[in-house]
C-alpha cells in the first residue's frame, strides 16, 4: 500500500512542484545531517511526508506527521523525522554513502499534494591516494590467437591513505557493439607486484598483468580500473585490434566515474 501511495505522488508532482525549494548539500562521511520543512499549525488536513529516491532503489518513506503539533516520531536506527517548532524536521546521524540521494518534504491536502523541498544530499568520503593508472600496450602486433599479456601499473601515496582495506584491481572491455564496459577479469592479492619508488618512498607502484589467448571477439577498448574510496577510477584505455596492434589512447582520456560497490552494476 505503501510503494502505491509514493507512486501517485510522484505521478502528481509534475503538477506541483512550482513552488519547490530546491537545494543541495554536501557532507562528509560520519556527520550528522538536519533537513527541515517548514509546518503551518493552521492547515488542520494537512499531512507532510519526507521520502528519499536513491538511483536504483524504490522511493523510500522516511516519516510522516500533520501539520498541527503532534508528539508522534518516526524512527529507524539512524534516521528520525520528526516535529520542531514550525518544522518537520529529519535527521540522520553518521551520514554513510549510501545515504547520498534526493530528499523531498511534500504536503498533502486531501486529495491535492505539493513538493514544498527538495534536497540533493551527497555523501563525501575520503578523497582516493591513486595518483596515475598507466596501461602499458603489447610490444608486438597481436593476432588472433596470440598469447596476449595486458599489463596495468597502479601508483599511489602510501602517506595520504584514508581508505580502509587494499584496492581491488579490475579488467573491462568495452566492444564497438556495446553501450557499456564489460568485467572480463578480477585480480586477487596473490600476485600483486607492489614496491616504492626510489624517487619518492611515499609512492608506490603494483604492477597487474593479465593474460589470455587473442580471438576475434577481444577486439575492443580494454580498461584497467580500481575500485577504491567508493569510487571506481579507471585507466586511459588499451585498444585491441586483433586483426592488426595495439594502442592506447592518449593520457587525457583518463576518467573516473562514481559507484555503489554494494551492487554489480556502474552508474
Amino acid at each position: 500500500m505503501l510503494i502505491i501511495f509514493l507512486l501517485v505522488l510522484l505521478f502528481r508532482a509534475g503538477r506541483c512542484t512550482d513552488d519547490l525549494i530546491f537545494e543541495t548539500k554536501t557532507v562528509d562521511v560520519g556527520e550528522d545531517v538536519k533537513l527541515t520543512c517548514t509546518r503551518k499549525t493552521s492547515d488542520h488536513d494537512v499531512t507532510l511526508f519526507w521520502i528519499r529516491l536513491v538511483s536504483g532503489n524504490l522511493p523510500e518513506f522516511l516519516g510522516g506527521t500533520f501539520a498541527f503539533d503532534y508528539d508522534g516520531v518516526n524512527e529507524t536506527p539512524r534516521i528520525t523525522a520528526k516535529q520542531g517548532p514550525g518544522t518537520f524536521l529529519l535527521h540522520i546521524s553518521e551520514a554513510e554513502l549510501s545515504d547520498t540521494g534526493l530528499y523531498y518534504c511534500i504536503k498533502v491536502d486531501v486529495l491535492d499534494m505539493k513538493f514544498l523541498k527538495g534536497t540533493f544530499l551527497r555523501i563525501k568520503g575520503p578523497e582516493p591516494d591513486i595518483t596515475a593508472i598507466i596501461q602499458v600496450p603489447p610490444s608486438d602486433p597481436v593476432r588472433p590467437g596470440d598469447s596476449v599479456t595486458l599489463q596495468c601499473s597502479v601508483l599511489f601515496d602510501s602517506e595520504k591513505k584514508t581508505c580502509a582495506g587494499d584496492h581491488s584491481v579490475y579488467w573491462f572491455r568495452a566492444g564497438s557493439d556495446e553501450s557499456h564496459p564489460s568485467l572480463i577479469y578480477a585480480h586477487g592479492n596473490s600476485g600483486d607486484q607492489c614496491e616504492k619508488s626510489p624517487e619518492a618512498q611515499s609512492t608506490q607502484k603494483c604492477v597487474y598483468n593479465f593474460s589470455k589467448t587473442v580471438s576475434s571477439s577481444d577486439a575492443g577498448t580494454h580498461y584497467c580500473a580500481v575500485a577504491t574510496c567508493g569510487e571506481i577510477l579507471f585507466g586511459n584505455g588499451m585498444k585491441l585490434d586483433t586483426e592488426g596492434n595495439c594502442r592506447t589512447f592518449p593520457h587525457n582520456c583518463e576518467f573516473h566515474i562514481f559507484v555503489c560497490l554494494e551492487t554489480d552494476g556502474i552508474h
